[in-house]
C-alpha cells in the first residue's frame, strides 16, 4: 500500500488497484484527454527500483489531478480521499459530538456523523449558532494547536477532501482543536457579515480575541477608545475602529526562520491585506519590517524534508521532525526575480493563505461576488439543529500588556539582498516545474504597479 500525505500529514493508505479505479472513474467522467497519464500495470513482480519509480509516478499523478481545477475540485476525487481517510483510520460511520471553538474560546458542540465532510460540519456549526445560510461561506473551519498561553497556532484550513472529525481525532493529541474564523481577507466584506446579528457577534468576538493576543497593534489611546466602545456595547463602531489598526484581518504565524535579507534570520510572518508581512530580527538584533505583495509573487512551493540522523539509528526515536519550507519567487524590481524562503512548521498554512488571497483577487478582478465563491451543495438535506446557541460577548479588553515586547516602529524597509536561486539547483531530487503553484494574479501586474 502507498501512504498518501496531504498537507504534511498522513491522510490515507491506498493500494495501486484503488488508485487505478479512481483513474478509470475520472477518465469515464471527464475524458481521457483531460486526465493525466497513469503509471502502467506490470505483469511481473516489481523490483525495489520499480516500486520507487511507481511511487514517484503516483505522487506526480495525484498532484497533477489535484492541481487541475476541474479534477481537483470534483466530487469523484474528493470523495475518494475522504473514504480512504476514514478506512485508513478505521473509524466507523456513527453519530458523534464534535466540539468546535470560536475565537473567544467558546465551545460549540455539534452532533455530526464521523463521515461528514468539512462543508457539512461548517453548516452544522452555522445552524447551531443561527448564522444565516448566505453568510456560511464567509467562514471556515481551521485546524489549530492550542498553545500554553491560550492562543492558537494555525495548522491548516480544513479542506473539502477530508473529514474533520477523523482529521482531528487521528492526531491523538488534545492540543489540536477545530476553530471557526472568517475566511476572507478583504475587510470590505465585513459589511456583509455585520448586517446580521450572529455575523456581527462572531466578527466582534474574533476582533477582540486578535487584539488580546497582540495580533492587532493598539496604542494606549486607541485602546482607551476601544474599551469605551465595548462598555457602550457599540460592536459595529468597535469593528470600524479596529479596521483602521495595523494588522487588522491578518493571521499571525509563530516565530520562524527566513533567508531574507540574509540566511538564518528570525522572523514573525503575518498574512493579510494581500501580502506577507515580515518582522525580521537581523543578526545585529535590529528589527526591520517589510511586506511582500501577493501580486508580485510569480509562484511558490512548499517542500518537506526529513533530516538525516547522524547518530546510530534509534538514538532519538520520533525526533526526526519533517522540516517544512515555503519558498516564493518575488519580483523585487522591474527585471529582477528573487527567491525568498520561510522555514516553518506552518508552511502549509502559509501556502493556503496565499492561494486563498489569489482566489479572492481573481474573483474580484472578474467582477464576481465572494458569495458565489462558495459552492453550495444542492443535494443532501441539512440537519438543522434544534437547539440554538448564542455567541457569548467577550469580556472587556485588559489594559495593554506592558511585558509584551514593544514592536520596533522602524521606517527602514527590508533591503533587497540577492539570494541563492533555488530554481537553479541541479540536485537529483530537485523539484519539478509542476510542483509549483503558479500565481494567476501575477500576470495582472503592469509597470505602474512596480
Amino acid at each position: 500500500a502507498y501512504n498518501i500525505h496531504v498537507n504534511g500529514v498522513l491522510h490515507c493508505r491506498v493500494r495501486y488497484s484503488q488508485l487505478l479505479g479512481l483513474h478509470e472513474q475520472l477518465r469515464k467522467e471527464y475524458g481521457a484527454n483531460v486526465v493525466p497519464a497513469f503509471p502502467p500495470k506490470k505483469i511481473f513482480t516489481l523490483t525495489p527500483a520499480e516500486v520507487e519509480q511507481r511511487r514517484e509516478q503516483l505522487e506526480k499523478y495525484m498532484q497533477a489531478v489535484r492541481q487541475d481545477p476541474t479534477l481537483g475540485g470534483s466530487e469523484t476525487f474528493n470523495s475518494f480521499l475522504r473514504k480512504a481517510q476514514q478506512e485508513t483510520q478505521q473509524i466507523p460511520t456513527e453519530e458523534v459530538v464534535l466540539e468546535v471553538l470560536l475565537s473567544n474560546g467558546q465551545k460549540v458542540k455539534v452532533t455530526i456523523l464521523t463521515s461528514d465532510q468539512t462543508e457539512d460540519v461548517l453548516e452544522a456549526v452555522a445552524s447551531k449558532l443561527d448564522l444565516p445560510d448566505d453568510l456560511v461561506g464567509y467562514f471556515s473551519l481551521f485546524l489549530v494547536r492550542e498553545t500554553k498561553d491560550g492562543a492558537f497556532s494555525f495548522v491548516r484550513k480544513l479542506q473539502e477532501f477530508e473529514l474533520p472529525y477523523v482529521s482531528v481525532t487521528s492526531l491523538h493529541n488534545p492540543e489540536f482543536r477545530i476553530i471557526l474564523r472568517k475566511s476572507y481577507w478583504d475587510s470590505s466584506y465585513d459589511d456583509d457579515v455585520m448586517e446580521h446579528r450572529v455575523g456581527l457577534n462572531l466578527l466582534y468576538a474574533q476582533t477582540v480575541s486578535d487584539i488580546e493576543h497582540g495580533w492587532i497593534l493598539v496604542n494606549k489611546e486607541q485602546h482607551r477608545q476601544l474599551k469605551s466602545l465595548q462598555e457602550k456595547v457599540s460592536k459595529k463602531e468597535f469593528i470600524r475602529l479596529a479596521q483602521t489598526l495595523k494588522y487588522y484581518g491578518y493571521l499571525k504565524f509563530d516565530p520562524c526562520v527566513t533567508d531574507f535579507p540574509e540566511k538564518g534570520c528570525h522572523v514573525v510572518v503575518s498574512a493579510g491585506n494581500n501580502e506577507l508581512n515580515f518582522q525580521v530580527r537581523l543578526p545585529s538584533e535590529q528589527i526591520k519590517e517589510g511586506s511582500f505583495k501577493v501580486t508580485r509573487m510569480r509562484c511558490w512551493r512548499v517542500t518537506s524534508s526529513v533530516p538525516m540522523s547522524n547518530g546510530p539509528s534509534g538514538s532519538s526515536p520520533g525526533k526526526s521532525e519533517v522540516k517544512l519550507e515555503l519558498a516564493f519567487e518575488y519580483l523585487m524590481s522591474k527585471d529582477r526575480l528573487q527567491w525568498v524562503t520561510i522555514t516553518s512548521p506552518q508552511a502549509i498554512m502559509l501556502s493556503i493563505c496565499l492561494q486563498s488571497m489569489v482566489d479572492e483577487l481573481m474573483v474580484k478582478k472578474s467582477g464576481g461576488s465572494i458569495r458565489k465563491m462558495f459552492r453550495r451543495r444542492v443535494n443532501g438535506a441539512l440537519r438543522r439543529s434544534d437547539s440554538q446557541q448564542a455567541v457569548k460577548s467577550p469580556p472587556l479588553l485588559d489594559s495593554p500588556d506592558a511585558s509584551r515586547e514593544p514592536m520596533a516602529k522602524l521606517s527602514s524597509k527590508l533591503t533587497s539582498v540577492s539570494l541563492r536561486g533555488i530554481s537553479h539547483s541541479s540536485s537529483a531530487n530537485d523539484v519539478g516545474a509542476n510542483d509549483f503553484h503558479g500565481n494567476y494574479a501575477f500576470e495582472g501586474i503592469g509597470d505602474e504597479d512596480l
